[in-house]
């Protein structure tokens, strides 16, 4: 349930920009998920964009350089800090990329991680619990043949905390 909400000013992005940017997101959040890059994972992974008009963002002086907020919601667990660290890194170079701002311009992207609470999410008119996001990742890299065959239930909690 990986979900990306990029807001940006209108006019930072060409369009080609926009709709490569929101894919880039999207793995960069399947990777840091340690998802398998599958059709199925990658039709669940949103990335929501909202341009704002220049004059919609504004700091507390009046000054307002362009900048972006990517807000990522994973489940809870779904990340470790170390990955969420990995993946506020890669998205923040993503986006300087995309709008070529430039390494100078890096504490002008935001990301902001949230994790929904278990048992806080739900989609085709369930509630979805991690567990069920796991075994839908292990049969999907079955499948696709595409990571870990079997790996151990230790090694996987671990992973998932790692």
């Amino acid at each position: 349930m990986p979900m990306l909400e990029l807001t940006v000013p209108e006019g930072e992005l060409t369009d080609e920009a926009k709709g490569e940017l929101q894919q880039e997101l999207a793995a960069a959040l399947l990777r840091a998920e340690r998802a398998p890059d599958t059709e199925f994972f990658r039709s669940i992974s949103w990335c929501h964009l909202q341009e704002l008009p220049a004059e919609a963002i504004r700091t507390v002086d009046g000054v307002a350089e362009p900048h972006a907020v990517v807000k990522v919601t994973t489940p809870e667990g779904a990340l470790s800090d170390r990955r969420r660290a990995e993946m506020v890194e890669e998205m923040t170079k993503l986006v300087l990329g995309a709008t070529g701002w430039g390494d100078e311009a890096a504490l002008r992207v935001w990301v902001m991680c949230r994790e929904i609470d278990e048992g806080s999410w739900g989609a085709g008119g369930q509630i979805i619990h991690f567990e069920q996001l796991r075994a839908a990742a292990k049969a999907e890299r079955e499948k696709e043949g595409s990571g870990r065959e079997q790996v151990p239930a230790a090694r996987d909690a671990a992973e998932a905390t790692a």
